[in-house]
């Protein structure tokens, strides 16, 4: 009997292997049968049945397998059925938990739909499993610029920052203050340097995720991890006895930006100090500093003086009246976000931040440093009155004159009675300054004896400094016998002053207004660029049109353009049948339309999406008398507006199509060889696709400034603890918004062509090549930047490296110094995948 029961278990097992194998064979045919008819969803669920049946298959169907799951979540992304998206992913991780590609397209989706913590954890994930996975490589840096910001590697590489904040700490904790509460940890530094300077009890919060995971790395490498308590929160939630069991003698926080208020420390220690510190110290009594309340820093005093800069001129005002042919004057008002920012009841930044010490041009200063304000982070009324304040006024003689182009702001932070920290432009800090653009006035022009004007409020946790304006000498105001050179003195004085402002701001309320970015504005102001393109378009045209009269082609930019009568008496009768169809599918705002309109018989198509874009460069097409039909909407023909490159018509090809090729940050712009590829097939015979083609070009230099800025050197700056391990994990290895002209470099080698992109002919493109180059100056290569040279044909071509160029540069960082000598010769592994470019040296 046993071995007939032995038997029929056999055969029971051998019909349940049979059965299974069948169920596998008929789910993998039905899978690929639904794969065919593009029913994701169905072969999708049959290929998890086939996994979880025969595991032994995963890596025969793993490719198909991650096909179906990306086609599907696709689908289920275009459906808003997110948590129907997450829980395909969570079902492929668990059968391929180590499989980057899965946990890279995981990451994609969550950073799309703003979760940029948890993206961050899973592109980390992909490059741990393949560090030359190139999309995951490229998708983590581009997150990490998001989670940590690069300003916390440059104030950690600022040894004299930190270490003025542990003299004052240690002060503290040495008087008496022995329960500390750091708010924005960040790296946890500051609460590091409590706990070393005897703190009995130490608290910290940080509300970023990663920042807070990274602290909690940090603290426990340091061997602080049960002397220093951790909180994921914002310090506004933190609850006694919750989360920390009592008040506090002590909170250190540097949760200030340029402006000094931006990042809400008003707000913090408002909370604070009614629901978390100790009562402050009474007036002239002598109690010991562990029975009241205090924080570092304990005051702060705000400065400001205007600046001559044509580097922020040309970011935030539109300094032409014609552009390449194209009459901008008087059409249209042009701001940056800023001014609008400045009259706006929305919670927008007022200011823009620079480094005026390495601002392209250099500055020059119009009137002498005035104190601005002062607040005292130690007095909860004066805290919580800022809000409350009323505006005031600030007027600022002229010692010099000049183009009022900006009012430039920064703070001395008091941490302290015997320890400050000043972020001045003349000071050698870590530190920008907040830049508040002078906007909307009829002369920007100021003489010695002049005074500037403005308004100045804190609202929405912000220092807004408004209605900036000059007040001539001739007005009469005397500030000769004036000790107070913050307000204007009495009301009489003040209405004569406001009058004679009247005639020096635009007042005109019927000129349409259009908002643009800083670089938008900057490209609007780039000459060259225009010209250049103008150039180009009208060889093209011409070449496409050659019966067409030359003088009706502002070929060489002299000419009047083409002829509007002609040309408007044929678009009374219907489109002219020989219109040629140009494309314009560049990022932001662009006049490069209205610019073709003037040199033919063309229909323009512009990709501008924003309203008030498409207002502007209506009214802008209509003061230069263009007919209506030249200039039209592009993405209001579209049925789907993420596929921009279609037809013009169905029987029509496109004459010109031009494409943004390099962001304005120095980076090439994403899928654009995927975006030319089809191009290329839209273009009629003879057609061209502008740029036609990109050269990259580099050079070697030794910079220490790009060390500092891009990672965390040892453990000298930061006082001996160990933090550059865990935040340089979120190091990048090309830094971008660079502006060569002031870097502060030695360089070590030759301009060379590091790589060709050509856009219209893909065979002479390479994704690597090797480039050898020659030292001619002994150094160490820290770095490699890089820039472009944009050649819109053979004849025609833009440098981004250029003063007036709109765009800034990029630079590859290395890992390790390379000593070189004079002689040397250096191989440059040159890689280009998708939008990304790769520089290393071959050693």
């Amino acid at each position: 009997m046993p071995n007939s029961n032995a038997k029929l278990h056999s055969n029971h097992r051998g019909g349940r292997e049979a059965s299974r194998r069948e169920l596998v064979s008929r789910s993998l045919q039905s899978a690929q049968h639904c794969l065919e008819n593009q029913d994701f969803g169905t072969a999708y669920a049959h290929y998890l049945l086939v996994l979880n049946l025969a595991p032994e298959l995963k890596a025969t169907v793993k490719e198909t397998f991650q096909f179906t799951l990306f086609k599907w979540a696709e689908e289920l992304d275009s459906l808003a059925r997110i948590q129907d998206l997450f829980n395909c992913y969570e079902q492929a991780l668990e059968l391929y938990p180590n499989d980057e590609v899965i946990c890279n397209s995981m990451g994609e989706h969550l950073f799309r739909m703003g979760f940029r913590d948890e993206a961050a954890g899973y592109f980390h994930k992909a490059v741990k499993l393949n560090p030359n996975f190139a999309d995951a490589k490229e998708n983590f840096y581009r997150v990490a610029n998001w989670l940590v910001e690069r300003w916390h590697f440059i104030m950690l590489n600022d040894a004299k920052r930190n270490l003025t904040y542990l003299r004052a700490i240690e002060s503290a904790v040495l008087s008496g203050s022995k329960s500390v509460l750091d708010i924005g940890t960040g790296t946890g530094i500051l609460s590091m340097f409590a706990k070393k300077a005897g703190a009995s009890f130490v608290y910290a919060c940080e509300l970023s995720k990663t920042m807070y995971e990274l602290a909690r790395d940090v603290v426990a490498a340091n061997n602080m991890e049960r002397e220093i308590k951790l909180l994921h929160l914002k310090s506004l939630d933190i609850e006694i006895p919750k989360h920390i069991p009592e008040r506090v003698s002590l909170v250190v926080t540097e949760t200030v930006d340029a402006g000094l208020f931006g990042e809400g420390i008003v707000e913090s220690l408002i909370h604070a100090w009614e629901h978390l510190l100790l009562q402050p110290k009474p007036k002239n009594q002598d109690i010991s500093a562990g029975d009241y309340g205090r924080v570092i820093p304990a005051s702060a005093t705000i400065f400001g003086m205007a600046v001559e800069c044509k580097e922020i001129r040309r970011h935030h005002r539109v300094g032409m009246q014609e552009v390449a042919g194209v009459c901008l004057s008087n059409s249209v008002q042009f701001f940056s976000p800023t001014y609008a920012a400045a009259g706006s009841e929305e919670t927008v930044e007022p200011y823009t931040t620079e480094k005026l010490s390495r601002i392209p041009g250099g500055y020059r200063a119009l009137t002498e440093p005035c104190q601005v304000m002062t607040v005292d982070f130690n007095d909860l009324q004066e805290l919580k009155s800022l809000a409350d304040r009323k505006s005031w006024k600030l007027s600022l003689p002229v010692t010099e004159g000049g183009i009022l182009d900006a009012i430039v702001v920064w703070f001395v932070l008091q941490l302290d009675d015997e320890h400050s920290l000043s972020t001045s432009p003349s000071e050698e800090t870590c530190w920008e300054q907040a830049v508040y653009p002078v906007q909307g006035l009829l002369d920007y022009s100021v003489k010695t004896g002049d005074t500037v004007m403005m308004e100045v409020c804190c609202q929405d946790c912000y220092l807004k400094i408004q209605k900036i304006s000059s007040l001539p000498s001739e007005c009469g105001m005397d500030f000769s016998d004036r000790d107070d050179m913050l307000s204007l003195g009495n009301e009489a004085e003040l209405c004569n002053a406001l009058a004679g402002l009247q005639t020096n701001t635009k007042q005109d309320g019927s000129t349409p207004v259009c908002v643009l970015e800083s670089t938008e504005i900057a490209l609007l102001n780039d000459v060259a660029y225009h010209e250049c393109f103008k150039a180009a378009m009208s060889k093209v045209l011409l070449s496409l049109n050659p019966s067409k009269d030359l003088h009706s082609m502002d070929v060489d930019g002299h000419g009047s353009g083409i002829n509007l009568q002609e040309h408007q008496n044929k678009s009374s009768v219907g489109v002219d049948p020989d219109a040629l169809y140009i494309l314009d599918v560049s990022e932001g705002f662009s006049i490069l339309p209205i610019i073709a309109g003037k040199l033919g018989p063309v229909r323009a198509y512009s990709s501008v999406e924003k309203e008030q874009h498409q207002a502007a460069l209506q009214v802008i097409a209509e003061a230069n008398h263009f007919p209506k039909e030249t200039l039209e909407f592009w993405l209001s023909h579209l049925e789907e507006e993420s596929v921009v490159l279609q037809r013009p018509k169905s029987d029509k090809l496109w004459s010109i199509i031009i494409l943004d090729v390099i962001e304005t940050s120095g980076l090439i712009q994403q899928e654009v060889m995927e975006k030319a590829a089809i191009s290329r097939c839209l273009l009629h015979s003879g057609g061209k696709i502008f740029p036609q083609y990109v050269l990259v070009y580099g050079m070697l230099v030794e910079s220490e400034s790009l060390l500092l800025e891009s990672a965390v050197q040892g453990t000298e700056p930061t006082l001996g603890f160990n933090i550059a391990p865990f935040i340089n994990q979120f190091k990048v290895p090309v830094r971008v918004y660079l502006d060569l002209s002031t870097l502060p470099c030695v360089p070590l080698s030759k301009p060379a062509e590091l790589l060709r992109l050509d856009l219209m002919n893909p065979l002479l493109n390479s994704p690597s090549r090797e480039v050898k180059i020659q030292i001619c100056k002994s150094g160490q290569v820290t770095a490699i930047p890089f820039w472009y040279h944009i050649h819109l044909d053979e004849d025609h071509s833009l440098n981004t490296s250029d003063e007036s160029s709109h765009w800034k540069q990029a630079a590859v960082v290395l890992d390790e110094p390379i000593p070189v000598q004079v002689g040397d010769e250096l191989v440059l592994d040159v890689q280009h995948h998708k939008s990304n470019i790769s520089i290393t040296v071959k050693r």
